[in-house]
């Protein structure tokens, strides 16, 4: 009972809005203090200390500044101009390559709310121009996003696999494939959509209010050879990463370290985009976005003591296990669960608090870690571009200049579809584990 007083404590806190980190505290110290029957506060404070003492926590705050260096640095530009001459004119071409782009730059930045703000910074007015339906633009930019934290480098791996105790590079191999399905599945979707509703011509079909057809100027044709050597530079900042890791050369966290290096030398060097003097403003912001991170996991790691302490992780995997020793129906309990935390709660901190919880009820059935990493990461990272928590969709919003609403037909078809592949990757385990078999073999 204490335990689900603390729960509720934690529940009431964010109805008030209270952030995240702040209301994780304040439950776990409510318990040292009203129902712990004596437990010293030291406590709180230990967890909080070894809750980020962990080295694979460092590649945190490097891949935030990797991808915020390379933001600031123009690589955004670069390879959506890669893109462009990837598609041609095909149906539906940018907000396809909006979903390539960001799969692209998802390799980079490891981030859904910087690949949205990057990549639908640019694409979504383009979109608008071209006689794209606004709020399609938006949704698409925002659903795109998802595949930040899926595809490696991933803030998000990282932090389950500290909290699991799982390879970190097995991680990254595993959300390689669920990534590039999710993608491919997005490309068709966007194809589909454009094909019916004519957008890119001077028939489209709008469903936003207020918008209305413009000419279509023909743009210049972008030499295949140029953007290719624009971009290569660009596209080489993944091949290093995840070629280093799974050749032996460096660990994951030594590799963020050296992304960020080689962002620093061609963003100077190479584009000229970024100046030493810059340096100084870009690490503040990635400091500021560190920081808010590392507290969440200290914060999150007290609560989920708190929670162990009480015996709610038991509780919670023997409820789940009594409708069903079915490892099936057990996923299906378990996405339908975690979608709906993605709808409230922060990913990471999702990821800290629920992953001792219902980790061992999944393994109990069979079901591998890093498979089921992959399944939690994808179902938390949907959730980002979904209201009322969607920080993608929130962003999306704001480069688009429109209400939430407006993109609400659209973002709930991205959703569906997304939620498609979630299925394939839940229910087919070659998807997750084929890469890592392969390397490990």
């Amino acid at each position: 009972m204490d335990g689900l007083i603390i729960i509720l404590i934690f529940a009431v806190l964010l109805i008030l809005n209270v952030p995240i980190a702040i209301s994780l505290g304040v439950s776990s110290i409510a318990y040292i203090f009203f129902f712990s029957n004596g437990l010293p506060v030291d406590l709180i404070i230990q967890s909080y200390f070894s809750g980020v003492d962990s080295f694979s926590l460092l590649a945190v705050p490097f891949f935030i500044m990797t991808g915020d260096i390379m933001l600031e640095g123009g690589i955004s530009k670069r390879l959506i101009n890669f893109c462009k001459v990837m598609m041609g004119k095909s149906t539906g071409a940018l907000g396809k390559i909006t979903v390539v782009a960001s799969a692209i730059f998802a390799a980079i930045s490891g981030s859904g709310p910087a690949t949205v703000a990057c990549i639908g910074g640019i694409m979504i007015p383009a979109m608008e121009e071209d006689n794209y339906d606004k709020g399609f633009a938006c949704a698409i930019s925002a659903a795109a996003g998802a595949l930040g934290p899926l595809i490696p480098p991933s803030i998000s791996f990282i932090m389950y696999g500290v909290i699991a105790g799982q390879s970190v590079t097995d991680l990254f191999l595993a959300g390689i494939i669920p990534g590039i399905l999710l993608a491919s599945i997005l490309v068709i979707f966007t194809h589909i959509a454009a094909k019916k509703q004519k957008w890119g011509t001077e028939e489209a079909i709008f469903d936003t209010p207020g918008q209305k057809i413009v000419p279509i100027h023909e743009e210049e044709k972008i030499k295949p050879g140029k953007a290719f050597k624009d971009a290569i530079w660009a596209i080489m900042v993944p091949v290093i990463i995840l070629g280093g890791i799974y050749g032996g050369i460096f660990t994951p966290t030594e590799a963020a370290v050296v992304a960020v290096d080689y962002a620093v030398l061609v963003s100077i060097y190479v584009y000229r985009e970024l100046r030493w003097k810059d340096l100084p403003r870009v690490i503040s912001k990635s400091g500021l976005t560190c920081g808010t991170c590392l507290i969440l996991v200290s914060s999150a790691t007290a609560f989920g003591r708190v929670l162990t302490m009480e015996q709610i992780p038991t509780m919670i995997a023997q409820a789940i296990t009594s409708f069903s020793d079915n490892w099936i129906v057990v996923l299906l309990l378990i996405n339908i669960f975690l979608l709906i935390v993605g709808l409230l709660m922060e990913t990471l901190a999702a990821i800290i608090i629920l992953t001792p919880i219902l980790l061992p009820v999944v393994t109990a059935l069979g079901v591998n870690p890093i498979h089921f990493g992959v399944i939690m990461v994808m179902n938390l990272v949907i959730g980002q571009g979904t209201p009322p928590v969607g920080v993608n969709t929130f962003v999306a919003c704001r480069i688009g200049g429109i209400k939430m609403e407006a993109m609400f037909k659209w973002l709930f078809m991205s959703i569906g579809v997304s939620i498609l592949a979630l299925m394939l990757v839940t229910y087919v385990e070659p998807f997750s584990m084929v890469l890592v078999n392969l390397f490990e073999g």
